[in-house]
This record gives structure tokens, C-alpha cells and sequence, in this order.
């Protein structure tokens, strides 16, 4: 039998399951099951099943084709829906074939057989932990949001302007595709068992917990690495950049602020990251308007009212200039973050991870690394970027150490040319082809 029936069955048997018994809740359904039976911000018992919906849940094309020859599916012509007519007999078959996997990312089924008198392994605890909750669903997010907040109101509109909200199933990199340092890595560590251990933390009082400060140059990794946290950690990943809050688009900047808080204490647990801190201490030192200073102001308070171990909020702020920030800034942190330039070693292994998917004729990655001093890991992508698409001008998808070494040249001359524009003004940058202001395309953090 084919995995498409196994995938089917799977499918329906689920929703027969689920619509039985009222013990389930949302997080019970794996997140693909959840998106074909989410309407109006619920999902309404019984489910039912059209040919439509096991396709989107399941991925296959003709799911009834799939199923019709077993004994235990129908199918009802007039409304084109599917479903078991001996679920008894399909929960049997369907234990005799399925592999624990299966079983692992699946907390209904899971419970079922784990109750039932099947010859089956599975545990529901499991299944329940390795199943990403709802409120990490795009879905549930924009639910919340159109329930919270008027986006018919001009305020409202501009606060949610304020910030990115992404569900973790919209972030593409994992942790495991960054080349960390151990000190990243030791933080990193720490901060998901803090999570893990959130109701023990409590009981023994620790709150000051939860709110890092990441720091380093433009394109070492801050950004990437916080929303590789809330990929890996199924959780909705909330970004801010503070010089927003100076925007002449908007209104009640304090109240706004404020409101970003709001947002990310609804969407808990969640990554709350605020980017560009640096911008509270500069504002603090200036003679900015009063009403940004009071956003400010705001902020500050708002990040020593938020935490991890109440709200399930975990606070990163992002910093490309450490030396602008004063001692209100950094108190509101209880662990700073270095993110350095990458040393040889690791400009070697973060080169190895982003060409892994790559076919390169007399590949050395040591040589690259020796030739990439003082570049980024947002550098060394813009230098594999320029390689392939050289490449691909010749029609060769297949690269070659020398097309590495050539775009490093190429990336070094441009580099150049770019800071020369910063000291030369603004015609030299616009005959260099770069921004009147000499911005660097590297200098976000990726």
C-alpha cells in the first residue's frame, strides 16, 4: 500500500477521531490539519472531509484514488466529501502500517492508539511536545490581530506598522544552518531551558530572566539568529525597529509603543525583538522632540514590565553600536551577546554550511577563509551570490575555486569603492552607483 493511502487514512481517521471525542483541543491536530479546518477562528466539531481538504493536509493530488479500493472509505458523490464507514477497521489497518514517526507528530491519534488495544507504540505526551502549538499558526496570529486591534482605526493601522510579526513556519533558517560561536551557543542553550523551565523558575521567584542584548557589527548574525530561536522554538516572532517610533506617519508614539508590548504579551509565548537599541540612548543624549523622548521613555519601562516567566515573552534587543548605549540600557538586560566578526575558523565552516547544496570543482575552504579576513557572514553570502551569478552567465551550475576567489575580489573592490563614496560625497557615490549616502548593502543584519 502506498504512502498516499497511508497519508489519507491517516488524515481522516484524525478527524473521525477529533470529532469523537471532545477531550482534544486544537493543539491535538498537526498544524497542516489545523489550516483546512480553521474558519471564522476556530475549528468547529464534526470535521468534514472533502477531497479538497486531504489534498491541501496531505499533499496528495487525487486523495480518493488514493483510498477507493479499501473497504472502509466512502465517498459521497453529490457533496465530493470522504470519509470512513468502518473506522474501527481503518484504525486496525492503519496501526499495522504506520511507522512511529507518524505517530509522534500526531497527539489525537497518538492518545487513540496509546488507549486502545493496538499493537502500537505511542505516547501521546510526545506527540502533544513535538506538534507546534496553534498560536504559532500565521492563522491564529492574524485571528488574534483582527480580533485586538481596528485596522480600520488610522492609530491602530499605524501601530501595527510598528512591527513584523512571523509565524515560525514563515521563517526558512534553523539553527542549525548558522555557524555559532560557543559563547552563542552557551546563551542560546541557557535561554531554551529557561523556557523549558518557566513554571520552576517562578515557583522559586528567579523573574530576572529573559531578556538578552544582542551585539555586534552590521550582517554578524543578530537578526538571523533570533528568528532561528523562534523557528526552532515554534514560536511567533515579533521585530521593531526603534527609529520607527520616530516616523511622521505616526501618531501617540508613546502610546504606540506601548501597544507593541500589548501585541507581543496576546501573541505569548513569543520572541519580542527589538532592533537598533542603540537609538534609546542616543534619543535620551539629544534634544529630540519631547513626545519621542516620552516613547522612549515608555520603552524602557515597558521592557522592565515585561518577562519571559509571567507573559512568556522573550525580550532581544539588537545593537550595531554598543559604545552609544548609557547604563539605563544595558540594566534592562541580564545577558549581553557578543556577535564578532567571524575568525578564520568560522568564515571556513559558515563558507562549508551555505555552499553544502553546492556542486564546486576543487572546493578549499580554507583558502576562502584565509582570503575573507574582516568579512561577515552576510559578506561571505554576498560573495557566493556574486559567484553563482557569474557562473550562470556562462550557463555552469557547477562552480570552481576560482569563481569563490573572483568574487572576493570583486566584493573587496566594490567595498572600497563604497567607502571612498562615504569620503569623496555625494556625486562620487552616485557615479559609483551606490546610495547618496553611501550605505552599505551588507550593512543589515542577516
Amino acid at each position: 500500500m502506498s504512502d498516499s493511502a497511508l497519508s489519507v487514512v491517516e488524515f481522516l481517521l484524525t478527524a473521525r477521531v477529533y470529532s469523537d471525542d471532545r477531550r482534544f483541543d486544537e493543539n491535538d491536530l498537526p498544524a497542516p490539519y489545523r489550516k483546512v479546518f480553521w474558519e471564522d477562528g476556530s475549528i468547529e466539531r464534526p470535521l468534514s472531509v472533502t477531497e479538497e481538504a486531504a489534498t491541501t493536509a496531505t499533499g496528495v493530488e487525487e486523495p480518493w484514488a488514493a483510498i477507493s479500493d479499501l473497504m472502509f472509505t466512502q465517498r459521497e458523490e453529490f457533496t465530493g466529501s470522504i470519509s470512513l464507514n468502518q473506522p474501527e477497521m481503518a484504525a486496525e489497518w492503519f496501526a499495522t502500517r504506520a511507522d512511529e514517526d507518524r505517530l509522534s507528530h500526531n497527539p489525537t491519534l497518538a492518545a487513540y492508539f496509546e488507549d486502545g488495544e493496538f499493537d502500537v507504540e505511542a505516547d501521546y505526551e510526545t506527540a502533544r511536545e513535538n506538534t507546534r502549538p496553534i498560536q504559532a499558526d500565521r492563522m491564529w496570529i492574524d485571528n488574534l490581530l483582527e480580533t485586538y486591534f481596528d485596522a480600520d482605526d488610522e492609530e491602530e493601522a499605524e501601530m501595527l506598522d510598528l512591527v513584523d510579526i512571523r509565524a515560525p513556519e514563515e521563517i526558512e533558517t534553523t539553527l542549525d544552518d548558522l555557524v555559532l560561536t560557543e559563547n552563542q551557543e552557551s546563551e542560546i542553550s541557557k535561554i531554551v531551558k529557561a523556557i523549558e523551565h518557566r513554571d520552576y523558575l517562578a515557583e522559586i521567584g528567579l523573574r530576572e530572566i529573559g531578556k538578552l542584548l544582542f551585539v555586534g557589527p552590521p550582517g554578524t548574525g543578530k537578526t538571523t539568529t533570533s528568528r532561528a530561536l523562534a523557528h526552532d522554538l515554534d514560536l511567533p516572532f515579533v521585530e521593531v525597529k526603534l527609529s520607527m517610533i520616530t516616523s511622521q506617519y505616526l501618531g501617540e508614539t508613546a502610546k504606540n509603543v506601548d501597544k507593541v508590548f500589548e501585541v507581543a504579551k496576546r501573541l505569548s509565548p513569543c520572541i519580542l525583538f527589538i532592533d537598533e537599541f542603540d537609538f534609546v540612548a542616543k534619543t535620551r543624549r539629544s534634544d529630540e522632540h519631547a513626545a519621542i523622548k516620552r516613547a522612549v521613555n515608555t520603552l524602557l519601562k515597558s521592557i522592565d514590565e515585561v518577562s519571559l516567566i509571567q507573559d512568556d515573552v522573550l525580550l532581544i534587543g539588537a545593537t550595531n553600536h554598543p559604545d552609544q548605549l548609557d547604563a539605563a540600557a544595558w540594566r534592562r538586560f541580564d545577558e549581553i551577546v557578543n556577535f564578532p566578526k567571524p575568525d578564520h575558523r568560522m568564515r571556513a565552516d559558515i563558507f562549508s554550511v551555505i555552499t553544502r547544496r553546492m556542486d564546486i570543482s576543487g572546493y578549499d575552504p580554507e583558502e576562502i577563509a584565509e582570503r575573507t579576513d574582516g568579512l561577515t557572514g552576510s559578506d561571505l553570502r554576498m560573495v557566493l551570490r556574486e559567484a553563482v551569478l557569474e557562473a550562470l552567465t556562462e550557463n555552469r551550475r557547477t562552480l570552481t575555486q576560482r569563481d569563490l576567489l573572483d568574487a572576493i575580489e570583486d566584493f573587496e573592490e566594490r567595498d572600497t569603492l563604497k567607502d571612498l563614496d562615504m569620503i569623496e560625497g555625494d556625486h562620487e557615490a552616485l557615479v559609483a552607483g551606490g546610495n547618496p549616502g553611501g550605505d552599505h548593502d551588507h550593512d543589515h543584519d542577516h
